[in-house]
């Protein structure tokens, strides 16, 4: 159940409240631009545009799992240098950024994510010149409109939709839950109680019919020497963290 009362009040603090700078203005303007490109989708389809916004989809979104998340930010496992460089630089197409740089001292320290940071509008923009000079406006509008905004909203729904609708299979000590279609839209994200539940694992689907993509691709990486140090929780820990769960469960029930 969603506490509206709640959420208006945090929605009026955190964005009427706001104090707006040059770079929450930017993005604005980005977010509204890209929302109204998505909806001129279905004035210029064309099969070779709808084929570009599913590559880049699957490439960007890659780059938020795979790079941003699952390697950069918990250590899941190791790339080269080029090849890790090479996926978070597929982030940088997905329109995700943080403005911080205090959360991130590791990555701040080396040279190359210091120029993504800084000159990390550019990058979108020139991506939105080369869709166009490509395939005119069909490739702008499906390769930079739907196919970010899709993206966006798919992130999003990580910590909205997998916080509210879904399946916990452990016992978290939160409202994180398993949520199929996010797991589909978000590359494997959508497995978020899993993922609560081991946070260092590069696997988030653990079941044979939990899509994991972002997995698949690691494993892949893993299989041809590229992953490395690849974590993963142990049958022994999983069987750990279900007894804790039964015996919660237990004591709820007793109560």
């Amino acid at each position: 159940m969603i506490d509206w009362d709640r959420w208006l009040v945090k929605w009026h603090v955190e964005f009427l409240g706001r104090q707006w700078n040059f770079v929450d203005l930017a993005t604005l303007a980005g977010l509204v631009y890209l929302h109204y490109l998505a909806v001129l989708a279905p004035f210029y389809f064309t099969w070779p545009a709808f084929w570009s916004a599913v590559a880049l989809y699957y490439i960007s979104g890659v780059g938020v799992t795979l790079s941003f998340h699952r390697n950069l930010s918990h250590k899941s496992f190791k790339l080269p240098k080029w090849l890790e460089y090479l996926f978070a630089y597929c982030g940088v197409l997905s329109f995700q950024y943080e403005a911080r740089l205090k959360n991130v001292a590791d990555l701040k320290s080396q040279a190359y994510y210091r120029f993504l940071h800084y000159t990390y509008p550019l990058h979108s923009v020139a991506l939105g010149v080369l869709l166009y000079a490509k395939g005119g406006m069909p490739f702008l509008v499906w390769g930079m409109g739907v196919r970010t905004v899709l993206l966006l909203h798919a992130v999003f729904g990580i910590n909205s939709i997998c916080h509210t609708w879904g399946q916990q299979v452990w016992d978290t000590g939160d409202l994180s839950k398993n949520n199929w279609f996010i797991g589909l839209m978000a590359h494997g994200e959508g497995w978020h109680n899993n993922h609560h539940a081991f946070e260092y694992s590069a696997q988030h689907g653990f079941e044979w019919w939990q899509i994991d993509i972002t997995w698949y691709l690691i494993r892949f990486l893993q299989a041809v020497g590229l992953a490395t140090d690849v974590k993963l929780p142990t049958e022994t820990q999983k069987k750990r963290r279900a007894l804790c769960n039964k015996i919660n469960e237990e004591s709820l029930k007793q109560n």
